[in-house]
């Protein structure tokens, strides 16, 4: 299992959801193979995309097992994992947010409100705070 990847919790519950995805600050460097090669700069800024699974499915649960407060929780793991999928020397990844349209995170709270256990919290704007702090946007479908 990979990170964000999870059991889903109840695999019979199906949320009708819009689309959302989160969105990665990654800082990565070239090292040029051969040595009589090189590049300027060596240092690059970009940001990742990752598709946010549709709440109750497999993966759903990326934000709670790799964000807390709105910021990675084991940020030289995910750097790790970002290095093996990119190919290259990854400097630094950082959470920048949620981007989801309003289908999205309403399907997204039935799914937390549902089962408000997994996320040891009392309620649904309660775990949004743990994990995302306020780094969620809401987009319109054209965005």
């Amino acid at each position: 299992m990979t990170p964000g990847e999870s059991d889903g919790g109840d695999e019979d519950r199906e949320y009708s959801a819009g689309e959302a995805e989160y969105v990665l600050g990654c800082r990565f460097r070239l090292d040029p193979e051969p040595a009589d090669l090189r590049a300027e700069p060596t240092e690059f800024e970009t940001k990742l995309y990752r598709a946010a699974d549709p709440p109750g499915e497999d993966g759903w649960l990326f934000f709670r097992d790799n964000c807390w407060r709105g910021e990675l929780n084991d940020p030289a793991y995910f750097r790790e994992l970002t290095e093996d999928a990119l190919g290259v020397t990854v400097l630094s990844v950082d959470f920048r947010e949620l981007r989801a349209d309003e289908a999205y995170l309403e399907a997204l709270d039935r799914a937390i409100a549902a089962d408000l256990d997994l996320f040891n919290a009392d309620g649904v704007s309660e775990v949004r705070s743990k994990y995302l702090g306020s780094s969620i946007r809401v987009v319109s479908g054209d965005e």
